[in-house]
């Protein structure tokens, strides 16, 4: 009798004698893609980038997310990109994807996490929060959100010691002959709050086209832009090109900052960072 169920109560012991398989084994075999760079970051704040197969080009950060294969941006995104890379999960930013590219994900039975994209610190903060919590991460997912405050509690202690509001407008350049300036709900906008920064820019909402009269009329003693916009034009010496500039305070004292545009727009888990040297560039 013991002979015939010997293969039995074997197989049960190794079943159960086998080590169980837990989150971090089967974090090494899910491949995940990511759309969007602040959805990213957050990703890898909580430990889980090396899952990361595949994302999209505002990835930029952590470096190593450049050297994955790209599925490209917003509206150039197609589905069968994505589905190409096999992917377990991909998780996005709401409204980063065509909803047609949504649909036809969910149609092959893709699990999609969509995620609402920070504009603001307590917007990061819940960002981190919703995004742990799908991974089960909740005491990560808290520990990156006070490294947060700490950036942040830096950032009031430095804006503390110093008495200074510079003006400043937020320039988006794509070319010296496409360029923008940001206004009042923009990401600029926040951040300039962030940096107690008083922003020129005032009256509309969105990014408007920027004009020499306006420019001048504005006369900022600093220009931000991203380094991308700087580069698009040729770097610091092609700013001339952009018509009114060189009118204005801060292209005479040379008054321009630049800073990489996922960390000073992403409103990640490095917002406190980036309104930090957003703040300390404008007071050199």
């Amino acid at each position: 009798m013991i002979k015939r169920f010997l293969p039995l109560i074997l197989s049960v012991i190794a079943a159960c004698s086998s080590p169980s398989t837990d989150k971090g084994e089967e974090s090494t075999t899910r491949k995940i893609i990511t759309a969007g760079g602040t959805i990213t970051e957050v990703v890898d704040a909580l430990g889980y980038s090396e899952e990361i197969v595949a994302t999209d080009i505002t990835s930029t950060y952590p470096s190593r997310m450049q050297d994955l294969p790209s599925i490209g941006y917003r509206n150039q995104i197609k589905a069968e990109g994505i589905l190409a890379l096999g992917p377990d999960l991909v998780l996005i930013e709401e409204g980063y994807l065509n909803p047609d590219v949504v649909t036809q994900l969910k149609a092959a039975q893709v699990n999609i996490q969509i995620f609402t994209k920070p504009t603001s610190v307590e917007g990061t903060k819940k960002l981190v929060t919703d995004v742990a919590a799908f991974f089960e991460e909740e005491e990560k997912g808290k520990e990156v959100n006070a490294a947060i405050d700490t950036d942040i509690a830096e950032l009031n202690g430095y804006l503390e010691s110093v008495d200074s509001t510079p003006q400043a407008i937020f320039i988006m350049a794509r070319g010296p002959e496409t360029v923008f300036i940001a206004g009042d709900k923009t990401f600029a906008s926040e951040m300039f709050k962030l940096a107690k920064i008083e922003g020129m820019a005032t009256g509309f909402d969105e990014f408007a086209p920027m004009t020499p009269e306006s420019l001048v009329s504005m006369n900022p003693e600093y220009l931000v832009f991203f380094e991308s916009g700087i580069q698009s034009v040729g770097g610091k010496d092609g700013l001339e090109a952009i018509q009114g500039i060189d009118q204005t305070t801060a292209y005479k004292e040379d008054h321009i900052v630049a800073l990489d545009g996922q960390y000073l727009s992403g409103f990640g888990p490095r917002v406190g960072k980036a309104a930090l040297d957003l703040a300390k560039a404008v007071r050199q």
